[in-house]
């Protein structure tokens, strides 16, 4: 049976956009698109109009009008049913309606994957409000997947502040053992004893069946993959008494007996003869968090956590903020040595790696425009919609920051592409840049020397093992600026910008 036909003129009772974009949401009327989003049992088919969606999104652009256009039906798998329902409702008609904390985390998610900056933001505020110790663990996990560093902030207060009813929460034999790790590092935390964190690692370890006594075991063996010991070691055992280490830590099979026994040799003495064992924290310090007038950051203030071990760098982006002059922006451009000429035919993927003799504070990247075809040329068309992605990775391919690029450039220039936030890197460490372009187009490919020098300092890239110079070639320079003497504090390389999560955010005032 088909659908009823829609009512005479009822464009003439819907006043505003919205309301007409709402009615072609719910009745389908004059669709050109279907996607299948989520997965069996759950999957639904929803209709769109491309139109509304492109001008909404530059990611949906790309999709229906651009080099990367996909057929019908869409399937879209990593967004459940109601986020991409919520998603649509708010492309057509502006309207949020955040009813939870997973709601918010599922709808942020798409909003992330189709370039909906705003939607971004009303998720991250809403999931900031809904903040408790029942969610803050896996609300800094969901925050640290989307380079959410205020977010990530915000998390790790409430975590330190209210250490021992986020440990004593069933959620957090849930959360990720990186996320453990991150918290044992704390240097504050709210906690009587070690004890408590030791009792949490070993409920988790029951709730997962790990056992740490036997470091021989296969996920110890991949170092990549954190496990319960790596928790264990970093609990101080040497702040208990002996009496409060045979009771619990001895009495429990996630240690082994020689490890037992050099760990309480050492609570027993400071000058042992037997060393505590490898990797176990040697520190005797007691940890406390103490509220802090920091802590305002709660109430919606901009403030850090001010630890002892972890702080938040305070880089000034204006002029004469606190006194201070704004940085100068400095360009490293790599000599271009040779240039080649490369077809995008659908996704391009470039990155370089590189390291810098002294710390400094990178903004971007830049980038060369496509060059034009002959028949754009004869049409004297100077410019086109360029789409690309781009991030800065640490040397453990950890993403420090990242933007995506949407906009108009004129053919056979180069464009400056900005992060999200500024990172401070550290000198003599390894980090890549990459680019993705979407764009189907060619491309200029350079080939360029080793080394680079602006104002006295210097870059050092390399193609990493691939060889392939097509995936260094389109990064052409190094956006940057020298942090000033009184930033003198990032020489050490324990700060960070993300509490236990060294060298991933400066905060950006």
């Amino acid at each position: 049976m088909s659908a009823p036909p829609p009512p005479c003129d009822w464009q003439i009772t819907r006043k505003l956009v919205k309301e007409r974009g709402q009615y072609l949401l719910e009745t389908g009327m004059w669709s050109d698109c279907r996607f299948i989003v989520g997965t069996e049992p759950n999957q639904q088919v929803l209709e769109g109009h491309k139109l509304f969606l492109a001008m909404s999104s530059p990611v949906f652009e790309a999709m229906f009008f651009g080099g990367m256009a996909e057929k019908d039906p869409i399937a879209i798998l990593d967004v459940q049913p109601d986020a991409f329902k919520a998603l649509l409702e708010y492309i057509y008609t502006d309207k949020i309606n955040l009813t939870s904390f997973d709601q918010a985390c599922e709808l942020c998610y798409g909003a992330k994957k189709y370039m909906l900056p705003h939607l971004v933001e009303e998720c991250t505020k809403y999931l900031w409000s809904d903040l408790y110790p029942k969610n803050a663990c896996r609300a800094y996990e969901f925050a640290k997947l989307f380079e959410e560093p205020i977010l990530m902030e915000k998390c790790m207060l409430i975590i330190c502040n209210q250490t021992q009813e986020v440990l004593s929460e069933s959620s957090f034999d849930d959360v990720e053992l990186s996320t453990i790790l991150t918290v044992f590092d704390q240097e504050e935390l709210n906690i009587t004893s070690e004890l408590e964190l030791f009792s949490a690692i070993s409920r988790y370890a029951q709730r997962h069946n790990q056992s740490s006594g036997n470091p021989s075991t296969e996920a110890s063996n991949n170092t990549n993959h954190p496990t319960v010991r790596d928790a264990i070691m970093k609990i101080r055992f040497l702040t208990l008494t002996p009496q409060q280490f045979a009771e619990v830590p001895a009495s429990c099979n996630l240690l082994s007996e020689s490890e037992k026994f050099a760990i309480l040799m050492n609570i027993c003495s400071t000058s042992a003869s037997i060393p505590m064992p490898a990797g176990f924290s040697t520190s005797r310090v007691i940890r406390r968090r103490k509220p802090s007038r920091n802590d305002s950051i709660f109430m919606g203030g901009a403030s850090s956590m001010d630890t002892s071990r972890t702080s938040m760098i305070r880089f000034s982006l204006s002029a004469n903020e606190g006194g201070n002059e704004a940085p100068k922006k400095l360009y490293c451009c790599r000599q271009l040595l040779r240039i080649t000429e490369c077809m995008n035919t659908s996704v391009l993927d470039c990155a370089v790696t590189f390291t810098c003799d002294r710390n400094v504070c990178v903004y971007g990247i830049q980038v060369p425009t496509q060059i034009p075809a002959v028949e754009e040329e004869r049409q004297a068309t100077f410019s086109y919609p360029e789409l690309l992605y781009a991030h800065l990775l640490d040397a453990d391919g950890s993403r420090l920051t990242y933007t995506h690029f949407t906009s108009r450039v004129v053919f056979r220039s180069l464009i400056e592409i900005s992060f999200n936030r500024p990172i401070y890197i550290q000198r003599n460490k390894v980090y890549k840049v990459g680019v993705v372009l979407n764009k189907i187009g060619r491309y200029p490919i350079g080939t360029y020397p080793s080394q680079s020098t602006c104002n006295g300092v210097v870059f050092t890239f390399s193609q990493g093992q691939s060889g392939d110079s097509v995936r260094d070639g389109l990064v052409r320079g190094i956006i940057f600026s020298i942090p000033s003497s009184n930033h003198n504090s990032i020489n050490n390389p324990g700060m960070s910008g993300i509490p236990g999560d060294h060298n991933k955010m400066s905060n950006i005032i």
